[in-house]
């Protein structure tokens, strides 16, 4: 992973606010830094940044392959903090990420709400059902034969199964462009989140599935973490 910490902190006996930023299908934990000016964007922000690498595997424990999602939901963070001074309240712990990493910072954050005071995703791959025949391979190590919808792979279940457990309950942000393969999946989430009472703020409108969109955004997310 590769970690961004303020160089110039005004209270270095406070733990800082952590943000998991997670990639997308193909990249890795670098592609954030190598693509858009994160770095740029929170060098004077108390806020420390979390870039973890999870393969192609759609933040998932895997039928044929790792347990991505334990690592990255439960491990990272638990690592981390013992190499920086990163805060464990909910209130300073938020999870984003584009496409894949879109998919994986919302379930996380669904999952795990009374860790997450906020989740983000850019162009993310939210109705994963749906992408199952574009990657043929990748989902059958994932999933295997599982079905997707109603387990807690789909986000879909998720957030139906938030709104009946009457406890935290994440901010929400979704955001894709309209020249995206994934908006009609997303405004559908939207939809839905919205039918069921969530926090949710979603923004459409131009923008491709490219590094160039992303890059605007994540400056919108830091702006939603009020950071």
């Amino acid at each position: 992973m590769n970690v961004l910490i303020p160089e110039h902190r005004k209270n270095t006996e406070k733990k800082l606010p952590a943000l998991y930023l997670l990639h997308g299908l193909s990249d890795d934990h670098s592609k954030w830094l190598r693509y858009t000016s994160i770095e740029r964007y929170v060098e004077e922000r108390e806020l420390a940044v979390i870039m973890p690498a999870a393969d192609r595997s759609f933040y998932t424990n895997m039928v044929n392959g790792h347990s991505y999602f334990t690592y990255i939901a439960e491990e990272v963070p638990e690592v981390a903090r013992t190499i920086f001074p990163l805060s464990r309240n909910r209130e300073d712990n938020y999870t984003a990420g584009l496409s894949m990493g879109g998919y994986g910072a919302l379930k996380i954050a669904l999952s795990y709400p009374e860790r997450f005071a906020a989740a983000a995703s850019l162009s993310g791959s939210v109705d994963v059902e749906s992408r199952r025949n574009a990657f043929p391979q990748d989902f059958k190590n994932i999933f295997g034969d599982q079905r997707i919808k109603g387990s807690r792979n789909d986000l879909f279940y998720l957030a139906d199964q938030l709104t009946r457990q009457n406890g935290f309950i994440p901010k929400l942000y979704l955001a894709c462009g309209t020249e995206d393969h994934n908006v009609q999946a997303n405004t559908r989430l939207v939809d839905y989140m919205s039918e069921l009472g969530l926090p949710i703020t979603y923004e459409k409108g131009p923008g491709a599935h490219d590094w160039k969109y992303w890059d605007k955004q994540i400056q919108r997310i830091l702006g939603f973490l009020e950071f």
